[in-house]
């Protein structure tokens, strides 16, 4: 750092007590007490999630091999993840939320557009998840012979809401804490269950498919490598540094990395081959069925630990969701916006339960989550390791524009590089739902090559456009005495 103040760490308020607006500024050096492990945890908890069985069932609803499966989420999440651990690095480097890290590259005001899609993302989301944990349940009640009615299915949402709402406005340390001491537990529930299955059920290692070839083959794993594979990874990319910036900056980077991407790598490959094996038995998509059908009644017990995972992924949701609130002006309390999120995802998930089809909603969504999320990382990426090469003026972040502040209202260039590099992922997509298949995807038989097209569009148009007005002013840098870090 160059020439810190006191004032310049802290801002309007301690960051240690995660709360308000000063929730948003650095978190100073002494309220950074996550470690490694920590962030393991976070990441795995956040991933032991029922959703991941249903999109590992994805590839055998397509008709693929159980092998081709394999590779693709294999290959698929080694490649997100790794670029993952670099967004991971950015909240331990400067302390500060992702979305108020868009500041710099999108322009003080123009990253409120990313923020308040994240938001929105973050609480839909909250709402999928809480569907899963829903039909569940009423999968778990059905082995016993009683029938969820809408007032059952209407409580167990309120319910698990009120649970997920209460540790996400607690702030980080309370979700630190969850995740550090429940998942270990579910951790050893899911490793007996997959020891079971794998020794007792009659899983068709062999599955050759529906026999795909050409681009048949190629349509059906990219669709594959956009749900779970990449375009996973792809997704949480919006809140790495939510939780990183409470990690010490005497942590070893490459030590936070691994444990990070590991944290991410393990649960979604795990439990999306899982999934898959599950399928070749039963070639269900339901979440629930598909769990009752593998096990029977022996899922009761299996069942109440893995409803675990919904609740540690939306936590996080939550939380997110709130930063990006603040990020765009919110003066609300954290306890109130996550109050907010909850009612507004409790809304959506009631809406995927009337609407009946899951699988067409779960994948709209997805698709629609990397037709943003691909693009705006491409143009963090190039902005932070290309053009600023990780150095970043904090304290130009929360001033207002103009009076000598570098960061202009809105970035041009990377606003155009984001909207050009949407365009690019919509064109690149093929979706379940007509609006998602792009010209491009469509022209070349289906394949989905949404988590490419986009972010090479939109790095090249912000490298393009930016790399003159970046290389001669001081955007994102600042004069000699502000804190840049």
């Amino acid at each position: 750092m160059e020439r810190v103040t006191q004032i310049d760490i802290v801002g309007a308020g301690n960051t240690s007590s995660d709360s308000g607006g000063s929730a948003l500024h650095p978190v100073p050096d002494d309220a950074r007490t996550s470690r490694v492990s920590h962030q393991f945890w976070i990441w795995f908890g956040a991933n032991v999630a029922p959703i991941n069985w249903v999109l590992g069932t994805l590839g055998i609803q397509l008709g693929l091999s159980l092998r081709d499966v394999i590779g693709v989420i294999v290959i698929g999440n080694g490649i997100g993840m790794a670029v993952f651990g670099f967004f991971v690095l950015m909240g331990q480097k400067t302390g500060l939320t992702q979305m108020v890290l868009a500041r710099s590259a999108f322009g003080r005001y123009g990253a409120n557009v990313p923020a308040i899609i994240q938001g929105v993302m973050s609480a839909g989301w909250c709402a999928i998840n809480t569907w899963i944990i829903l039909d569940l349940c009423a999968a778990l009640f059905g082995t016993l012979g009683i029938t969820v009615g809408t007032g059952g299915r209407v409580g167990i949402v309120l319910a698990v809401m009120a649970l997920q709402t209460i540790l996400a406005a607690r702030g980080f340390t309370w979700i630190a804490a969850f995740e550090r001491y429940t998942v270990p537990l579910t951790l050893v529930v899911l490793l007996a269950m997959t020891i079971s299955a794998f020794a007792t059920l009659p899983i068709h290692w062999s599955y050759a498919g529906a026999g795909l070839a050409g681009v048949a083959r190629w349509s059906a794993i990219s669709t594959v490598m956009t749900a779970i594979g990449i375009g996973w990874g792809v997704g949480w990319l919006a809140y790495a540094a939510d939780y990183s910036r409470f990690v010490p900056q005497s942590t070893s980077p490459a030590r936070l990395y691994v444990g990070s991407t590991l944290g991410q790598f393990i649960p979604v490959v795990w439990l999306g081959l899982l999934g898959a094996c599950l399928a070749t038995i039963s070639k269900t998509s339901d979440p629930g069925q598909l769990i009752v059908q593998a096990y029977g009644a022996l899922a009761i017990p299996v069942l109440l630990l893995v409803l675990h995972g919904p609740v540690a992924t939306n936590i996080l949701n939550i939380y997110s969701c709130t930063l990006c609130a603040q990020t765009i002006g919110w003066k609300a309390a954290r306890s109130t916006i996550a109050i907010a999120v909850g009612l507004f995802a409790t809304a959506f998930c009631l809406y995927l339960v009337l609407k009946g089809d899951f699988a067409s909603s779960l994948d709209a969504w997805l698709a629609s989550l990397v037709v943003w999320v691909a693009p705006w990382a491409a143009v963090m990426l190039v902005h932070y390791y290309g053009f600023r090469r990780g150095r970043i003026d904090v304290t130009s972040l929360f001033r207002n524009t103009g009076a000598g502040n570098p960061i202009p209202s809105v970035h041009w260039p990377a606003m155009l590089g984001f909207l050009a590099g949407i365009v690019a992922t919509w064109a690149c997509s093929y979706g379940a739902v007509s609006f998602m298949r792009g010209p491009i995807a469509t022209a070349i038989g289906g394949i989905n090559l949404s988590w490419l097209g986009g972010p090479l569009v939109a790095a090249a148009v912000y490298y393009g456009l930016g790399s003159g007005i970046c290389g001669k002013s001081s955007i994102g840098r600042g004069a000699d005495d502000v804190t840049i870090v």
